[in-house]
């Protein structure tokens, strides 16, 4: 029997709409893998039904496409041929639980942050000096946030640049126009210091790192920077805050302000960098990437515990919905397929819920999201009646001065906070107004 005349009996049929609709069409492909298509009648075999549902995933379609396709050939089959060979039966219960699983999937919900460590495939669709530009700062192991941020800065330049009259590729681009558009940015743009600096260091990178080509000093005009000192919690508000918040809150709380911790950190702790029996942290991968060792407090030596149960439960009742994975960094996940199963690798905080990695689609636990700590500090502010600007970052800022308050040397806060250069930590001997030494108000006096 023809295709043709397979459409009409599917027409007759009491298949809903859709299957009368798509398995005309599915057979049509089927009698085209075997070239059968202007074929009196079409032959079935498991071996060229296998291979025709393997050509379907190879073309990316999902396990429903494929199971509909394979239920089509069993139609026509049933129908048609009215045999019962060749058996469908387990090709259809594998692909039936394959669809059901795909479906849970893209249920879950999108990591909405970048994930380190997987910044997923490179675009073949952005331009080559972008591609580029995404190689070496991965091969030189640069942070993602870095990348995403020195792509976005070489697109603008990539932009302004072709708003200038020139039909040179952004390859060609001078020194000179270099400069033109760092000073466009203070003069026109108005952004902070930092700001353009940040877009300095990725127009440097493009065309010395990238592109191979030698640049000297830029002396662009430079918005001035202002000079902020950091908001510093009293004993007395710190204790305040901390009593209106409980629970996970306040264990991160305790955290940030008793280890000095940045709140990036404390959120991606691992279990196996939790040293309970030496009382410290091993911070990962920090800010520099580079890792270092701080103080934990004894104070929440049994919070910790609790909630490193309250993860290992988390993680069995995951490995038994055949879940269970987390994120690994750089390329650890691919020299260790099976590592990030293993309980020590995973978040110390992790998400309430399962999410997709929105950069590789990989299915994991990500650790607790930012906005989580932030907003139960906002509430606790509230509650606290504190008139200060206070930010998880805040209870860094203390810890460190009110190590300098009762006498800890400037060298060991530095490696404390993980700081490389010691004019960094010095900030906080300006907020105590003791530069090196104390100093009374001679009104006091």
């Amino acid at each position: 029997m023809s295709v043709r005349e397979f459409r009409r009996i599917v027409d007759g049929s009491q298949l809903d709409r859709g299957d009368k609709t798509w398995f005309p069409k599915w057979f049509e492909q089927y009698a085209k893998f075997v070239n059968a298509v202007d074929s009196a009648s079409v032959l079935l075999d498991i071996d060229s039904i296998i291979s025709f549902s393997k050509s379907l995933l190879k073309r990316g379609k999902p396990a429903w496409t494929r199971l509909q396709a394979i239920r089509a050939i069993e139609f026509y089959r049933d129908r048609v041929l009215q045999v019962s060979e060749p058996c469908l039966g387990h090709m259809l219960t594998t692909l039936g639980d394959i669809a059901e699983k795909e479906k849970q999937t893209a249920a879950l919900p999108v990591a909405d942050e970048v994930i380190a460590g997987e910044p997923g495939p490179i675009d073949p669709n952005e331009p080559a000096y972008l591609q580029s530009l995404r190689r070496e700062l991965r091969l030189r192991h640069y942070a993602y946030s870095t990348e995403i941020a020195y792509a976005s800065w070489v697109k603008q330049f990539g932009i302004w640049f072709g708003k200038q009259g020139s039909n040179a590729p952004i390859e060609a681009a001078t020194e000179n126009e270099i400069k033109e558009y760092l000073s466009h940015l203070a003069v026109v743009g108005n952004v902070a210091a930092s700001t353009q600096n940040q877009a300095l260091s990725a127009l440097l990178f493009l065309y010395q790192q990238v592109l191979g080509k030698e640049l000297e000093f830029i002396d662009a005009t430079r918005a001035k920077r202002n000079k902020h000192l950091p908001v510093v919690l009293t004993r007395r508000e710190l204790n305040c805050i901390l009593s209106k918040l409980a629970g996970r809150n306040l264990l991160i709380a305790r955290l940030l302000y008793g280890s000095g911790l940045r709140h990036n950190e404390c959120l991606r702790l691992r279990i196996k960098d939790i040293g309970l029996e030496q009382s410290q942290l091993t911070i990962r991968d920090t800010k520099g990437r580079e890792d270092r060792v701080t103080v934990l407090p004894s104070l929440v030596h049994d919070d910790l515990r609790a909630q490193i149960e309250f993860v290992r439960q988390l993680h069995q009742d995951d490995l038994d919905a055949g879940m269970g994975r987390v994120s690994l960094p750089y390329a650890l996940e691919r020299k260790y397929p099976d590592a990030n199963l293993e309980f020590g690798w995973q978040y110390l905080f992790p998400a309430s819920k399962i999410s997709r990695n929105p950069q590789t689609g990989a299915i994991r636990r990500h650790h607790l999201h930012t906005s989580v700590f932030a907003s139960a500090l906002k509430r606790a502010l509230h509650h606290s009646e504190i008139d200060k600007t206070v930010k998880p970052h805040t209870l860094r800022h203390s810890f460190a001065t009110h190590l300098l308050q009762s006498g800890t040397d400037i060298r060991t806060i530095q490696e404390l906070l993980g700081h490389k250069d010691v004019s960094t930590t010095m900030i906080y001997t300006h907020v105590l107004n003791r530069p090196g030494v104390s100093v009374m108000s001679p009104l006091d006096g």
